[in-house]
């Protein structure tokens, strides 16, 4: 007799992508609901997917992952995207303004100091 080659088990707890805890990353699907839901042990993030019929725990993980990356995209674009003043002129903003805050009465005049 043939004997069958048994179905290698899918992992069903998986690292953290945040505090990096081995297997502290446990993931449950409800197949009536269609929702996939993941929690870390140790940092308690969460997670939530719509799974179909055919989902594994695996699947619901690895949506977690492409979520991360696109969030780590978005913020990365934007941080690029986002124009800071640049001062060309030479004298800042503040120097021009307050250019004429001190008034010289006596631009020549030496002060007048006791010598102890």
């Amino acid at each position: 007799m043939a004997r069958q080659a048994q179905k290698e088990k899918l992992p069903t707890t998986f690292q953290c992508l945040f505090c990096n805890h081995e297997n502290s990353v446990s993931v449950s699907i409800e197949k009536k609901s269609g929702v996939g839901n993941l929690q870390c042990k140790v940092c308690g993030q969460t997670f939530q997917t719509n799974t179909n019929y055919l989902s594994a725990p695996v699947d619901v993980y690895s949506d977690w992952v492409d979520a991360c990356d696109a969030v780590a995209k978005e913020a990365a674009a934007a941080n690029t995207s986002i124009s800071r003043p640049v001062n060309r002129g030479g004298r800042s903003r503040v120097e021009e303004e307050t250019e004429d805050f001190v008034v010289q009465d006596d631009a020549d005049a030496e002060g007048e100091y006791d010598d102890y």
